[in-house]
Protein backbone atom coordinates (compact mmCIF):
# COMPACT_ATOMS: atom_id res chain seq x y z
CA UNK A 1 0.00 0.00 0.00
CA UNK A 2 1.25 3.31 -1.28
CA UNK A 3 0.57 6.95 0.89
CA UNK A 4 1.12 10.54 0.08
CA UNK A 5 4.11 12.46 0.18
CA UNK A 6 2.52 14.45 2.77
CA UNK A 7 1.09 11.46 5.31
CA UNK A 8 4.50 10.24 4.83
CA UNK A 9 5.86 13.61 6.00
CA UNK A 10 3.32 13.44 8.87
CA UNK A 11 4.72 9.82 9.82
CA UNK A 12 8.61 11.01 9.94
CA UNK A 13 7.80 13.91 11.85
CA UNK A 14 5.83 12.03 14.29
CA UNK A 15 9.02 10.08 14.97
CA UNK A 16 11.44 12.77 15.11
CA UNK A 17 12.76 13.36 11.59
CA UNK A 18 13.82 16.53 10.50
CA UNK A 19 11.47 17.08 7.20
CA UNK A 20 10.58 20.84 5.27
CA UNK A 21 7.77 22.86 6.93
CA UNK A 22 4.24 22.50 4.62
CA UNK A 23 0.69 22.46 4.40
CA UNK A 24 -1.74 20.23 2.88
CA UNK A 25 -4.47 21.63 0.54
CA UNK A 26 -7.60 19.32 -0.37
CA UNK A 27 -10.32 22.00 -1.66
CA UNK A 28 -8.73 25.09 -3.22
CA UNK A 29 -10.69 26.83 -0.81
CA UNK A 30 -8.55 25.86 2.28
CA UNK A 31 -5.91 27.75 0.51
CA UNK A 32 -6.12 31.59 2.14
CA UNK A 33 -6.36 30.08 5.82
CA UNK A 34 -3.72 27.41 5.45
CA UNK A 35 -1.06 29.91 3.90
CA UNK A 36 -0.82 31.58 7.43
CA UNK A 37 0.78 28.64 8.70
CA UNK A 38 4.14 28.87 6.01
CA UNK A 39 6.54 31.90 6.53
CA UNK A 40 8.47 31.51 3.41
CA UNK A 41 8.22 33.97 0.65
CA UNK A 42 8.78 31.30 -2.15
CA UNK A 43 6.98 28.21 -1.77
CA UNK A 44 6.67 24.92 -3.52
CA UNK A 45 3.46 23.14 -4.85
CA UNK A 46 3.53 20.04 -5.13
CA UNK A 47 0.32 17.84 -6.74
CA UNK A 48 -0.15 14.69 -4.53
CA UNK A 49 -0.42 11.32 -7.04
CA UNK A 50 0.67 7.81 -6.12
CA UNK A 51 3.81 8.36 -8.79
CA UNK A 52 7.25 9.22 -9.73
CA UNK A 53 8.19 11.84 -12.20
CA UNK A 54 5.64 14.17 -11.05
CA UNK A 55 8.23 17.36 -11.68
CA UNK A 56 8.50 16.67 -15.46
CA UNK A 57 4.97 15.98 -15.47
CA UNK A 58 3.98 19.54 -14.24
CA UNK A 59 3.16 18.38 -11.02
CA UNK A 60 5.92 20.05 -8.97
CA UNK A 61 6.48 24.19 -9.33
CA UNK A 62 8.90 26.94 -7.62
CA UNK A 63 6.49 30.43 -6.89
CA UNK A 64 6.17 33.37 -5.22
CA UNK A 65 3.67 33.75 -2.23
CA UNK A 66 1.73 36.30 -4.37
CA UNK A 67 0.72 33.62 -7.25
CA UNK A 68 -0.02 30.55 -4.72
CA UNK A 69 -3.29 30.66 -4.95
CA UNK A 70 -3.80 31.22 -8.42
CA UNK A 71 -1.47 28.23 -9.26
CA UNK A 72 -3.01 26.15 -6.87
CA UNK A 73 -6.31 26.27 -8.21
CA UNK A 74 -4.61 25.59 -11.79
CA UNK A 75 -3.07 22.19 -10.32
CA UNK A 76 -6.62 20.66 -8.85
CA UNK A 77 -8.20 18.67 -11.37
CA UNK A 78 -4.93 18.78 -13.73
CA UNK A 79 -4.30 15.16 -15.58
CA UNK A 80 -0.10 14.37 -14.90
CA UNK A 81 0.99 11.78 -17.38
CA UNK A 82 4.11 10.49 -15.77
CA UNK A 83 6.74 7.07 -16.49
CA UNK A 84 4.61 5.65 -13.46
CA UNK A 85 0.76 6.38 -14.65
CA UNK A 86 0.80 5.11 -17.71
CA UNK A 87 -0.79 6.96 -21.16
CA UNK A 88 -4.18 7.50 -18.68
CA UNK A 89 -2.46 9.61 -16.11
CA UNK A 90 -3.56 10.34 -12.65
CA UNK A 91 -6.10 13.73 -12.08
CA UNK A 92 -4.72 15.49 -9.02
CA UNK A 93 -7.27 16.00 -6.04
CA UNK A 94 -5.23 16.77 -2.96
CA UNK A 95 -2.59 19.74 -3.74
CA UNK A 96 0.58 19.95 -1.14
CA UNK A 97 2.36 23.20 -0.45
CA UNK A 98 5.97 24.03 1.50
CA UNK A 99 8.63 26.64 1.95
CA UNK A 100 11.23 26.71 -0.17
CA UNK A 101 15.32 26.06 0.92
CA UNK A 102 18.31 27.28 -0.12
CA UNK A 103 19.92 24.07 -1.22
CA UNK A 104 23.92 23.54 -1.41
CA UNK A 105 23.54 19.42 -1.77
CA UNK A 106 21.18 17.12 -2.66
CA UNK A 107 21.58 13.53 -1.12
CA UNK A 108 19.32 10.32 -1.22
CA UNK A 109 18.51 7.82 1.60
CA UNK A 110 15.92 4.74 1.81
CA UNK A 111 15.29 1.71 3.79
CA UNK A 112 13.89 -1.48 2.82
CA UNK A 113 13.29 -4.94 3.71
CA UNK A 114 16.41 -7.09 1.96
CA UNK A 115 14.40 -10.14 1.19
CA UNK A 116 17.32 -12.23 -0.05
CA UNK A 117 19.24 -11.10 3.07
CA UNK A 118 16.31 -10.97 6.00
CA UNK A 119 18.02 -7.98 6.54
CA UNK A 120 17.12 -4.11 6.42
CA UNK A 121 18.29 -2.30 4.24
CA UNK A 122 19.94 1.56 3.97
CA UNK A 123 20.60 2.63 0.41
CA UNK A 124 22.32 5.86 0.75
CA UNK A 125 23.88 8.07 -2.19
CA UNK A 126 25.71 11.43 -2.67
CA UNK A 127 23.16 12.06 -5.89
CA UNK A 128 19.92 12.97 -4.80
CA UNK A 129 16.96 14.60 -6.60
CA UNK A 130 17.65 12.13 -9.82
CA UNK A 131 15.98 8.06 -10.12
CA UNK A 132 18.26 6.35 -7.72
CA UNK A 133 17.96 3.78 -11.15
CA UNK A 134 20.23 5.75 -13.21
CA UNK A 135 22.21 6.41 -10.82
CA UNK A 136 22.89 2.77 -10.07
CA UNK A 137 23.83 2.32 -13.76
CA UNK A 138 25.91 5.02 -14.51
CA UNK A 139 27.35 5.82 -11.63
CA UNK A 140 27.03 2.41 -9.06
CA UNK A 141 30.21 4.08 -6.66
CA UNK A 142 28.10 6.71 -5.56
CA UNK A 143 25.95 4.32 -3.95
CA UNK A 144 26.18 2.86 -0.85
CA UNK A 145 24.70 0.11 0.67
CA UNK A 146 24.56 -0.88 4.59
CA UNK A 147 22.41 -3.89 5.69
CA UNK A 148 21.53 -4.29 9.84
CA UNK A 149 20.12 -7.16 10.98
CA UNK A 150 16.92 -7.15 13.03
CA UNK A 151 17.16 -5.60 16.26
CA UNK A 152 15.18 -2.85 18.68
CA UNK A 153 17.39 -0.45 17.79
CA UNK A 154 20.57 1.11 15.78
CA UNK A 155 23.97 1.52 17.04
CA UNK A 156 26.08 4.56 16.30
CA UNK A 157 28.51 2.12 14.20
CA UNK A 158 25.11 1.39 12.03
CA UNK A 159 24.02 4.81 11.56
CA UNK A 160 28.06 5.68 11.37
CA UNK A 161 28.48 3.72 8.31
CA UNK A 162 24.81 4.22 6.61
CA UNK A 163 25.89 8.07 6.59
CA UNK A 164 29.78 8.30 5.87
CA UNK A 165 29.37 8.87 2.05
CA UNK A 166 27.33 11.94 2.98
CA UNK A 167 30.37 13.58 4.81
CA UNK A 168 28.54 15.73 7.98
CA UNK A 169 29.33 18.08 10.22
CA UNK A 170 28.51 17.58 13.92
CA UNK A 171 24.83 18.89 13.75
CA UNK A 172 24.27 17.39 10.82
CA UNK A 173 25.20 13.56 12.10
CA UNK A 174 22.58 14.53 14.97
CA UNK A 175 19.88 15.45 12.33
CA UNK A 176 20.66 12.06 10.86
CA UNK A 177 21.02 9.67 13.44
CA UNK A 178 17.10 10.99 14.65
CA UNK A 179 15.92 10.81 10.46
CA UNK A 180 17.61 7.03 10.81
CA UNK A 181 16.12 6.03 13.69
CA UNK A 182 13.01 7.47 11.99
CA UNK A 183 13.22 5.13 9.28
CA UNK A 184 14.02 2.22 10.94
CA UNK A 185 11.44 2.47 13.57
CA UNK A 186 8.84 3.03 10.94
CA UNK A 187 9.91 0.10 8.75
CA UNK A 188 9.41 -1.71 11.83
CA UNK A 189 6.88 -0.61 13.92
CA UNK A 190 4.33 0.20 11.43
CA UNK A 191 4.99 -2.74 8.60
CA UNK A 192 6.38 -0.64 5.82
CA UNK A 193 8.76 -2.30 3.10
CA UNK A 194 10.13 1.21 1.85
CA UNK A 195 11.07 4.21 3.07
CA UNK A 196 12.28 6.93 0.18
CA UNK A 197 14.12 9.80 0.53
CA UNK A 198 14.69 11.84 -2.20
CA UNK A 199 16.15 14.64 -2.19
CA UNK A 200 17.43 14.55 1.35
CA UNK A 201 19.02 17.77 1.02
CA UNK A 202 21.47 20.28 3.04
CA UNK A 203 20.68 23.66 3.01
CA UNK A 204 23.13 26.55 2.86
CA UNK A 205 22.31 27.03 6.04
CA UNK A 206 23.78 23.80 6.98
CA UNK A 207 21.00 22.09 8.05
CA UNK A 208 19.57 18.47 7.33
CA UNK A 209 16.20 18.51 5.84
CA UNK A 210 13.81 15.76 4.28
CA UNK A 211 12.62 17.64 1.08
CA UNK A 212 10.60 14.61 -0.58
CA UNK A 213 9.23 11.45 1.18
CA UNK A 214 7.57 8.45 -0.06
CA UNK A 215 6.62 4.91 1.62
CA UNK A 216 4.96 1.96 0.44
CA UNK A 217 3.75 -0.97 3.04
CA UNK A 218 3.07 -3.99 3.75
CA UNK A 219 -0.69 -5.39 2.77
CA UNK A 220 -0.84 -8.50 4.27
CA UNK A 221 0.40 -6.48 7.62
CA UNK A 222 -2.52 -3.64 7.20
CA UNK A 223 -5.09 -5.74 9.37
CA UNK A 224 -3.24 -5.39 12.46
CA UNK A 225 -2.16 -1.05 11.19
CA UNK A 226 -5.84 0.41 11.44
CA UNK A 227 -3.60 3.78 11.82
CA UNK A 228 -2.04 3.54 8.25
CA UNK A 229 -4.85 1.75 6.53
CA UNK A 230 -6.72 4.69 7.29
CA UNK A 231 -4.05 6.70 5.01
CA UNK A 232 -5.67 4.96 2.20
CA UNK A 233 -6.48 6.75 -1.22
CA UNK A 234 -8.73 4.96 -2.99
CA UNK A 235 -8.47 7.59 -5.64
CA UNK A 236 -4.96 6.33 -6.36
CA UNK A 237 -5.92 2.78 -7.30
CA UNK A 238 -7.68 0.71 -9.98
CA UNK A 239 -11.28 0.12 -9.58
CA UNK A 240 -10.57 -3.68 -10.39
CA UNK A 241 -7.87 -3.59 -7.69
CA UNK A 242 -10.33 -1.90 -4.77
CA UNK A 243 -12.53 -4.98 -6.06
CA UNK A 244 -9.95 -7.79 -5.61
CA UNK A 245 -9.10 -6.39 -2.30
CA UNK A 246 -12.20 -7.14 -0.94
CA UNK A 247 -12.10 -10.75 -1.64
CA UNK A 248 -8.67 -10.90 -0.73
CA UNK A 249 -7.58 -11.21 -4.08
CA UNK A 250 -3.74 -10.02 -5.27
CA UNK A 251 -4.30 -8.38 -8.47
CA UNK A 252 -2.63 -5.77 -10.35
CA UNK A 253 -3.85 -4.48 -13.84
CA UNK A 254 -1.03 -4.02 -16.67
CA UNK A 255 -1.13 -3.00 -20.33
CA UNK A 256 -1.52 -6.65 -22.32
CA UNK A 257 -4.03 -8.30 -23.76
CA UNK A 258 -3.42 -11.89 -22.03
CA UNK A 259 -5.48 -12.02 -18.62
CA UNK A 260 -4.03 -14.71 -16.26
CA UNK A 261 -5.31 -16.21 -12.99
CA UNK A 262 -2.52 -18.03 -11.38
CA UNK A 263 -2.33 -19.34 -7.51
CA UNK A 264 1.32 -18.74 -6.06
CA UNK A 265 2.72 -15.65 -6.90
CA UNK A 266 5.85 -17.22 -8.15
CA UNK A 267 3.78 -19.35 -10.70
CA UNK A 268 2.10 -15.83 -11.85
CA UNK A 269 5.57 -14.31 -12.50
CA UNK A 270 6.32 -17.68 -14.69
CA UNK A 271 3.10 -17.60 -16.03
CA UNK A 272 3.41 -13.97 -17.20
CA UNK A 273 6.70 -14.64 -18.58
CA UNK A 274 5.86 -17.50 -20.44
CA UNK A 275 3.29 -15.26 -22.19
CA UNK A 276 5.99 -12.66 -22.91
CA UNK A 277 8.24 -15.61 -24.92
CA UNK A 278 5.47 -15.97 -27.01
CA UNK A 279 5.38 -12.92 -28.13
CA UNK A 280 2.65 -11.34 -26.04
CA UNK A 281 1.72 -9.78 -23.06
CA UNK A 282 -0.06 -10.55 -20.00
CA UNK A 283 -2.95 -8.40 -19.24
CA UNK A 284 -2.47 -8.92 -15.26
CA UNK A 285 -1.05 -10.29 -12.47
CA UNK A 286 -3.89 -12.23 -10.57
CA UNK A 287 -3.08 -14.12 -7.63
CA UNK A 288 -5.63 -16.39 -6.23
CA UNK A 289 -4.01 -17.96 -3.51
CA UNK A 290 -3.48 -21.52 -1.90
CA UNK A 291 -6.81 -21.85 -0.33
CA UNK A 292 -9.04 -20.03 -2.88
CA UNK A 293 -13.13 -20.47 -2.38
CA UNK A 294 -15.28 -20.64 -5.53
CA UNK A 295 -16.36 -17.30 -4.33
CA UNK A 296 -13.34 -15.94 -4.66
CA UNK A 297 -12.57 -17.81 -8.11
CA UNK A 298 -15.39 -16.23 -9.42
CA UNK A 299 -14.63 -12.73 -8.64
CA UNK A 300 -11.35 -13.37 -10.03
CA UNK A 301 -12.79 -14.28 -13.44
CA UNK A 302 -15.11 -11.41 -13.24
CA UNK A 303 -12.06 -9.02 -12.66
CA UNK A 304 -10.26 -10.26 -15.69
CA UNK A 305 -13.04 -10.11 -18.01
CA UNK A 306 -13.59 -6.55 -16.43
CA UNK A 307 -10.89 -5.37 -18.52
CA UNK A 308 -11.85 -4.12 -22.25
CA UNK A 309 -8.14 -5.48 -23.04
CA UNK A 310 -8.33 -8.92 -22.34
CA UNK A 311 -8.67 -10.83 -25.95
CA UNK A 312 -8.10 -14.29 -24.15
CA UNK A 313 -7.62 -15.57 -20.29
CA UNK A 314 -5.08 -18.07 -19.51
CA UNK A 315 -5.91 -20.22 -16.18
CA UNK A 316 -2.88 -21.94 -15.26
CA UNK A 317 -3.57 -23.54 -11.22
CA UNK A 318 -1.46 -26.59 -9.49
CA UNK A 319 -3.49 -27.84 -6.92
CA UNK A 320 -1.95 -28.27 -3.42
CA UNK A 321 -3.81 -26.93 -0.94
CA UNK A 322 -6.00 -25.21 -3.56
CA UNK A 323 -7.90 -27.93 -5.52
CA UNK A 324 -8.76 -28.33 -9.06
CA UNK A 325 -11.99 -29.12 -8.62
CA UNK A 326 -12.75 -26.33 -6.57
CA UNK A 327 -10.92 -23.66 -9.05
CA UNK A 328 -13.34 -25.34 -11.78
CA UNK A 329 -16.23 -24.54 -10.22
CA UNK A 330 -15.68 -21.48 -9.86
CA UNK A 331 -14.72 -21.06 -13.83
CA UNK A 332 -17.87 -22.84 -15.01
CA UNK A 333 -19.78 -20.25 -13.17
CA UNK A 334 -18.26 -16.96 -13.73
CA UNK A 335 -17.73 -17.99 -17.39
CA UNK A 336 -21.54 -18.31 -17.55
CA UNK A 337 -22.64 -15.47 -15.52
CA UNK A 338 -20.37 -13.40 -17.68
CA UNK A 339 -21.20 -14.89 -20.91
CA UNK A 340 -17.25 -15.05 -21.80
CA UNK A 341 -16.19 -14.40 -25.33
CA UNK A 342 -12.96 -14.57 -25.31
CA UNK A 343 -10.78 -18.20 -25.76
CA UNK A 344 -9.88 -19.48 -22.65
CA UNK A 345 -7.21 -21.87 -22.12
CA UNK A 346 -6.76 -23.81 -18.90
CA UNK A 347 -4.15 -25.63 -17.30
CA UNK A 348 -4.92 -27.66 -13.99
CA UNK A 349 -2.23 -30.49 -12.14
CA UNK A 350 -2.46 -31.37 -8.43
CA UNK A 351 -5.11 -32.25 -6.29
CA UNK A 352 -8.22 -33.46 -7.93
CA UNK A 353 -6.86 -32.19 -11.13
CA UNK A 354 -8.79 -34.80 -12.89
CA UNK A 355 -12.42 -34.05 -11.28
CA UNK A 356 -11.83 -30.35 -12.32
CA UNK A 357 -11.00 -31.49 -15.79
CA UNK A 358 -14.61 -33.41 -15.47
CA UNK A 359 -16.22 -30.57 -14.33
CA UNK A 360 -14.94 -28.53 -17.31
CA UNK A 361 -15.36 -31.24 -19.68
CA UNK A 362 -19.37 -30.92 -18.82
CA UNK A 363 -19.85 -27.39 -18.47
CA UNK A 364 -20.29 -26.84 -22.21
CA UNK A 365 -18.18 -24.16 -22.42
CA UNK A 366 -15.79 -23.95 -25.61
CA UNK A 367 -12.46 -24.55 -23.08
CA UNK A 368 -9.08 -25.41 -24.25
CA UNK A 369 -7.05 -27.50 -21.87
CA UNK A 370 -3.45 -27.60 -21.82
CA UNK A 371 -0.68 -30.45 -20.71
CA UNK A 372 1.77 -28.19 -19.23
CA UNK A 373 2.45 -24.21 -18.81
CA UNK A 374 4.61 -24.14 -22.25
CA UNK A 375 1.38 -26.15 -23.98
CA UNK A 376 -0.72 -22.94 -22.41
CA UNK A 377 0.83 -20.54 -23.37
CA UNK A 378 1.21 -21.59 -26.94
CA UNK A 379 -2.34 -22.43 -27.09
CA UNK A 380 -3.61 -18.81 -25.86
CA UNK A 381 -1.23 -17.18 -28.19
CA UNK A 382 -2.37 -18.79 -31.04
CA UNK A 383 -6.14 -18.43 -29.72
CA UNK A 384 -5.96 -14.67 -29.50
CA UNK A 385 -4.03 -14.33 -32.84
Amino acid sequence: MNIHEHQAKDLLKEFGAPISNGIVIFKPQEIEEKLKLLNSDKLVIKAQIHAGGRGKAGGVKLVDRSKVQTEVKKMFGKVLVTHQTGPEGKQVKRVYVQEAYDIEKELYLSCLVDRESSKIAFISSTEGGVDIESVAKKNPEKILTTKIDLKKSLTTNDIENVIKIFSLNSNQKQDAKNLLNALYNILINKDASLIEINPLVITKQKKLICLDAKMNFDDNAMYRRPEILKLRDLNEEENAEIEASKFGLAYIKLNGSIGCMVNGAGLAMATMDIIKLYGQEPANFLDVGGGASKEQVTAAFKLILSDKKVKGILINIFGGIMRCDVLAQGVVEAAKETNIKVPLVVRLAGTNFEKGKEILDKSGLKILSASDLNDAAKKIVDAIK
